[in-house]
Formats: structure tokens, sequence, C-alpha cells
């Protein structure tokens, strides 16, 4: 955990949205992150990356949130990616089993 600050930006392109978290996601960031994500992820017509480069830290509540986003996104057949994932990061992925659902591309 590195204390840092958590922000959230967004990048709305036609027919896509960036999502870019900064700092740690973690569960005194959850519920600012899942509000941000919450439209966007229902928005079926929209594609949706997550843009991880920024991102200092994810505890399992991150993950989760992640994971949800992945299911919903799944049911809807929307367009999802994981985009710039931190090596840090891709070890947790790993070491949890996710990688092989959040497919990250660099």
């Amino acid at each position: 955990m590195s204390g840092k600050k958590f922000a959230v930006k967004t990048i709305q392109q036609e027919g896509q949205v960036i999502v870019q978290p900064c700092g740690d996601l973690d569960l005194a960031a959850a519920k600012e992150f899942r509000s941000t994500m919450e439209p966007i992820v229902n928005d079926a017509k929209t594609e949706l990356t997550l843009d991880l480069n920024e991102l200092t830290y994810i505890d399992s509540t991150g993950i989760g949130i992640l994971i949800s986003i992945l299911k919903m996104r799944h049911e809807q057949k929307s367009a999802f990616r994981i985009t710039n994932v931190p090596t840090h990061v891709q070890k947790l992925f790993d070491m949890t089993g996710i990688s092989k659902f959040l497919t990250p591309q660099a």
C-alpha cells in the first residue's frame, strides 16, 4: 500500500470510454470508483477500457470491483479491456488466478 490518494480520470472518445484509476484502489476508494464506473459499465454500447498505468495498489475490494465489471460486461456482450497493467498489479492478478479472465493487453 503506497498511501497515494485515489482519483479517477475518464476520457470519452467516440464510442468508447477510457478510465484511468490513479493511486490506491482499496476499501477506502471503493465507493468513489463504483459510483464513477456504474453509468459507464451499464452503457452496453460504449467500449470500456481500464488503463491501469497509474494504479499504485489494489486490494481484494478493488479486485472484486474489477470482477464485477468483467461479469457485467460479459453478460451485456460489451467491449471491455484492461491496458497498461503495472508489473506489481499483474503479479497479483496472476497469483489470484484472475489474469485469465481479465486478459490484460499492453
